[in-house]
C-alpha cells in the first residue's frame, strides 16, 4: 500500500576535523573534513496532498520560504520528475540555524529521501546525491550518514567506521555565522595538518582541528570566549564546529558536560549534551 505520510528524523553533524587546502577555481575552497552524525535531530513530517502544490509549516519563523533549502529541494524534484502531487511538509526545528551543525543540510538530505518515496519516485541513491550537488556540499554525506571523510568541497564522500564519543557539549551565543563568511575569513597557508589519520585511528578527541576556527575568533570574539572557558573548566578539548557559531566541547565524563550545561543555561546560551548517533540517550536544556 502506497503511504501517504512519512515522518524523518533529521540528524545534526559535527565536524570532528575540518582543514582548508586551497581556494578553487570555482570559488569554493578545497577541504579535508571528518563528519559524524549526533544524536540532535530536527523532525520531520511529509503528508502526501493532491492540491499540487509545496507547502511548508514550521514551528520558528523562516525569513522566506522560498529560499528554504526544504522548499527548493521539493520543487527542484516535482518539476524535474513531473509529479502530480503536492506534499505538506511540517518541520519541528531542534538544530540551531546557521550553527555550523548541518540542519539545513541534513533537512535536504531528509526531503530527498522521504519524497522518492512518498511520490513513488524511487530514486536511485547515486540519482539522490546528484540531486544533492546542486543545493550543497553536506548534503551528499546526510544521504548516507554516519561518519565519513569529505574531500573537495566535502561532496566527495568516503564513509569510516563509527567513531564512539559520549559526553559532547554543544553551546551556541544566539548569533549565526553564514559559510561563506566563515571561509572568507580562513587564513590561507602551505600547511596541510595530518592528523586526521591518527584522530581516524585513535579516536582521540586531543587530535580534533578546525582550520576556520582562527579566523572566526578574530571576527567574534565570544566564540574564543566561550572556547577558553570550556577548555580550562574540564573540557579535554573544545573546537568549532563547522563554520560556527556552535562549539563543541569534549568532555571526559558526564558530571563535566552538566556543570557547563548550568553554566551556559543561566546566562541564556543554547546548549546540548548529546553523543555521536548510535551511542543511547541524550540531554536537552536552553
Amino acid at each position: 500500500m502506497k503511504k501517504t505520510n512519512l515522518r524523518i528524523s533529521s540528524s545534526a553533524k559535527i565536524n570532528l576535523f575540518l582543514d582548508v587546502l586551497a581556494k578553487r577555481p570555482d570559488g569554493y575552497h578545497q577541504i579535508r573534513t571528518i563528519f559524524t552524525e549526533i544524536e540532535l535531530a530536527d523532525i520531520i513530517n511529509f503528508a502526501l496532498t493532491k492540491k499540487g502544490t509545496v507547502k511548508i509549516l514550521s514551528d520558528i519563523d523562516f525569513v522566506s520560504v522560498k529560499e528554504n533549502l526544504i522548499y527548493k529541494v521539493a520543487v527542484f524534484i516535482k518539476e524535474k520528475y513531473n509529479v502530480k502531487f503536492g506534499v505538506e511538509i511540517n518541520l519541528q526545528k531542534k538544530i540551531p540555524i546557521s550553527a555550523g551543525m548541518g540542519g539545513g543540510s541534513s533537512n535536504a538530505a531528509s526531503t530527498i529521501m522521504a519524497l522518492s518515496e512518498l511520490w513513488d519516485i524511487n530514486l536511485p541513491k547515486e540519482e539522490m546525491h546528484e540531486i544533492a550537488k546542486n543545493f550543497g556540499s553536506d548534503i551528499n554525506f546526510f544521504l548516507e550518514g554516519g561518519c565519513a571523510l569529505g574531500e573537495n568541497r566535502g561532496e566527495k564522500i568516503s564513509y569510516l567506521k563509527q567513531i564512539q564519543l559520549d559526553n559532547i557539549f554543544l553551546v551556541n551565543p544566539g548569533f549565526g555565522i553564514s559559510s561563506k563568511e566563515a571561509y572568507d575569513a580562513v587564513l590561507l597557508d602551505n600547511y596541510e595538518n595530518n592528523d586526521w589519520t591518527k584522530l581516524i585511528e585513535e579516536e582521540n578527541t586531543l587530535l580534533c582541528y578546525n582550520k576556520l576556527q582562527e579566523g572566526v575568533c578574530k571576527n567574534y570574539p565570544e566564540i574564543k570566549k566561550i572556547i577558553d572557558h570550556l577548555l580550562e573548566n574540564g573540557a579535554k578539548q573544545a573546537i568549532l564546529s563547522g563554520s560556527g557559531a556552535t562549539v563543541i566541547g569534549f568532555c571526559i565524563d558526564r558530571a563535566t558536560a552538566e556543570r557547563f550545561s548550568k553554566y551556559y543555561s543561566d546566562i541564556g546560551y543554547w546548549n546540548y549534551i548529546t553523543k555521536t548517533k548510535g551511542v543511547q540517550n541524550e540531554h536537552y536544556r536552553c
